[in-house]
This record gives structure tokens, sequence and C-alpha cells, in this order.
């Protein structure tokens, strides 16, 4: 099978053959039909995070595909099965948040095309008990997209906490934060989109976003406190800038919830300011297997709209240059 393997931080990602992987006990051998470029993969490749994968390594958690083949004790899926496979490759099953529906924080997870071989390939294996069965009315190029970045931007959206009327500021427009302006306004949401992006902007208003801010124009600070202030903002811009700027924008008593992770890995947040105006920090990691079966639900239902480019995975270099670049819109996919 073809795949695409990290061989060096330092080196572009080389197309391999591999033998095809055999499922072990409790896993599934999933044929590839699509797989999403994060910027997660980017980080993995370059090695960005302090928690470095082993290398060689196939990245890839946005894989959907058909099951070809199941290992030993197999009952949660058939061969014949479309299913999802996500950033949350396994976990424990037994700690405190596995069994408080918080599995995503499990301390002894593994993860998908980082710890564990990914779905950059035609073929991957993955444990059954975590891959989510993808509905028939879904293509797969949007379900590819929807299992990280749907799922994500959705979580992001269910910690905040977010009312009715409520204001809701998205930074970065793009794989993650053009479905945040999509589910900012499923729960009743004034949305405004900031992106220093102009293309970007015009997605974000073609898809419900109430106000629109250029970043490189204006300041998004003021011209935000303009429009009423912020009662949520999600940082999905990978740039400590854009983190200060959202907590900036912060009306009294709102919440900063933080999801990219820029390399540069800090951000100044001023203490006062946060104890008087009663602000809160939040970090939103992934969702669940229950959250992504909502996001591929609410899809399903017409709720939501993806906006992907198709990819062949031997243009992965210039994908990631695509996306680091922010030439592309919004998610890059691959498909088989």
């Amino acid at each position: 099978m073809k795949a695409a393997v990290v061989t060096d931080f330092a080196a572009p990602l080389e197309i391999q053959e591999r033998d095809i992987p055999k499922p072990a006990r409790g896993q599934v051998l999933v044929r590839m039909e699509a797989c999403g470029l994060c910027h997660t993969d980017i980080h993995a490749a370059h090695g960005d995070w302090p928690a470095k994968p082993t290398l060689p390594f196939v990245p890839g958690h946005e894989g959907i595909g058909i099951v070809t083949e199941l290992g030993a004790g197999v009952t949660e899926h058939q061969v014949g099965d479309r299913v999802a496979i996500a950033w949350l490759g396994s976990a424990c099953g037994h700690c405190r948040y596995c069994i408080d529906g918080r599995e995503t924080l499990c301390q002894g997870q593994q993860n998908s095309g980082y710890s564990v071989d990914g779905a950059f390939a035609e073929f991957a294996v993955a444990d059954a008990r975590f891959t989510v069965a993808v509905p028939a009315s879904i293509e797969s190029l949007d379900a590819a997209a929807l299992t990280c970045a749907g799922v994500t931007s959705y979580k992001a959206v269910k910690v905040a906490g977010i009312a009715p009327a409520e204001t809701v500021a998205v930074f970065g427009i793009g794989g993650l934060g053009h479905l945040a302006v999509q589910y900012a306004r499923l729960v009743g949401a004034t949305v405004i989109a900031i992106d220093i992006d102009a293309d970007k902007l015009e997605l974000a208003t073609s898809l419900g976003a109430d106000h629109v801010v250029n970043a490189l124009e204006v300041d998004p600070i003021e011209a935000i406190r303009e429009l009423g202030g912020a009662d949520v903002s999600l940082a999905f811009a990978v740039t400590p800038k854009a983190f200060q700027q959202a907590f900036a924008s912060l009306n009294p008593g709102g919440r900063l919830v933080c999801v990219a992770m820029p390399p540069e890995g800090t951000m100044s947040i001023p203490i006062f300011d946060t104890v008087i105006k009663g602000l809160k920090i939040i970090g939103s990691i992934v969702g669940t297997r229950q959250d992504l079966a909502e996001v591929f639900e609410l899809h399903a239902s017409g709720r939501t709209r993806v906006v992907a480019e198709g990819r062949k995975l031997d243009e992965v270099n210039q994908a990631m240059s695509e996306v680091l670049s922010g030439e592309a819109l919004a998610r890059l996919v691959f498909e088989f």
C-alpha cells in the first residue's frame, strides 16, 4: 500500500510502499477513502510540540474508509461498514475521565497519526471501539473534515456554554473556524468572524456570520468592542497574538476558549482584568465519540456545510505548504 511517512522532523514526508497491516485483536482494517489534513498533522510532522511522535510514523486522524477485515473479538463493526478514524485512537476505558464522559482527557490514550500510525495511507488499522460509524448520506470528503475539524469546533462551542443571543467571536476562519461559525449560529449566537484573509471572511459571511473583521485592516479588539464586545472568544488562529486579541475582546463574564496550539506555546494574560471582569479561560481538546456522532447527525440533517478541497496523497507536502501559507480556504482532504 501507499503511505505518507514522516522520517525526519526537518524533512518532507516520503511516499512509501508498505505492507498492508494486519488487524490485531480488537482492531479493524480500514481501506481509506479520504483523510483530511489537520494543522496538528503539520505540527506532528515538524515535531513542534514537547511530546514528539516516534519516528518513522504515518500522520492522519480524519480518516474515512471501509472496514475490510476484523481482528479477533471485534463486535462493534462488520466488514463493509464505513467508519471514521479520529484523533482519539483509544483510551483506557476505566480511569475517572473515561467513566465520566471525558475520555479525551484519559492519560492512557493513544492518538491516531501521532502515537500510533494514522490514515495518510491506503489502509490503516484502528481500535474498533473508537471508530465511529459514518451515516450513508454523508460524502467521505465531508465526513473526513468533520472527524476532527468538525468535532473540535463543535466541542469548543459546547464547553463555552453559549447562551442564545450571546456574541461569539471566532478568531481564524479556516478548517475549524468555518464550522465553528455554523455551530455557534445553531445555538443562537450572534457571530463575529475575524481573519486576515478577505476570501475567508467572505466565506464566513456566506455561512451565517453576522459581522466580519479583517485583522490586517483594523484593530480587531477595537472593532469587536464597537460591535458590543464578545461574550465568548473561540481561538482557532495559530498565533499567540490572536489569543491575546481574543482575550482582550471579552466582555465582563466572558470566556476565552483556547483550541489552536501555536508552536510558541505561551500567551500573556493580565491577572487584574481576569479577576475584576470575572473572565474564564478554557482549554478545549477535540471531542468524544459521542460528540462526533452528534456532528455527523447534524450534518446528515442538513444543518452544516463543509468547505473542503480534494487532494492526492502524492501532494502531501504541497498541501501542507498551502495550509501554512494560508492559501487553503478551509479544509484540504486527501482522496484515495
